[in-house]
């Protein structure tokens, strides 16, 4: 039996650039579903679908943002969402993504730097566990709203403490206050299941809710 990654969690956290990023999923990738996802009963991703699914166009081209092995992807899917692209920075993680299917196309691209797409690329915008402790900050957040198509949903989760600590509330009030969105609706969810013992289990989220304008 694989062991639980307790040291891997930390290490994400603990993360400092993309090249230490990269390592580290390209080490995790094979074991993350069953290791992590499963073992820990890491709801995010669903949690995340299921707040998309249940206000979006379902036939619109979604963006997974930081795809990860695909599960915020699959759990679209499963809501009924057709069509799903997914981006990530690891081609590990996407390789498993890619394996498992779920996915029209999966892009490996850099956030941090500016994106390869053109404006309003797609009809809603998803992201689960990439703008958290030791990922993203809110630097991405005016290219996501810019491969956002005119009245697109975005739901844009983001780890509490990240939220409060690293200005996230400022950039989303800027992106509103520029008329590129809406102002956002905050919905705290929970990272973990209930009976979860990862050891992060009292860790939440805020899922960001707006739309483009």
């Amino acid at each position: 039996m694989t062991d639980k990654p307790a040291l891997s969690i930390d290490a994400a956290y603990g993360l400092e650039g993309a090249e230490a990023a990269r390592r580290l999923y390209a080490d995790w990738a094979a074991t993350y579903d069953d290791a992590f996802a499963a073992a820990y009963d890491y709801v995010y991703p669903a949690q995340v679908a299921a707040l998309y699914a249940g206000r979006a166009d379902r036939a619109a081209p979604v963006l997974d943002v930081g795809a990860g092995t695909g599960l915020v992807g699959r759990a679209l899917r499963q809501h009924g969402v057709e069509t799903v692209d997914g981006l990530d920075l690891s081609p590990e993680m996407l390789a498993v993504a890619r394996a498992r299917g779920g996915y029209r196309d999966l892009i490996e691209a850099d956030l941090l730097k500016p994106l390869p797409f053109p404006d309003g690329a797609w009809g809603g915008i998803v992201s689960a566990g990439t703008f958290t402790l030791g990922h993203l900050g809110p630097s991405p957040l005016g290219e996501l709203a810019r491969v956002a198509a005119p009245g697109a949903l975005l739901v844009i989760g983001v780890n509490a403490r990240h939220y409060r600590a690293d200005g996230f509330e400022a950039a989303f009030a800027a992106l509103a206050e520029s008329g590129a969105t809406t102002p956002p609706d905050l919905v705290e969810t929970p990272i973990y299941g209930p009976a979860s013992e990862a050891p992060h289990a009292g860790d939440r989220a805020v899922a960001v809710i707006l739309r483009r304008l």
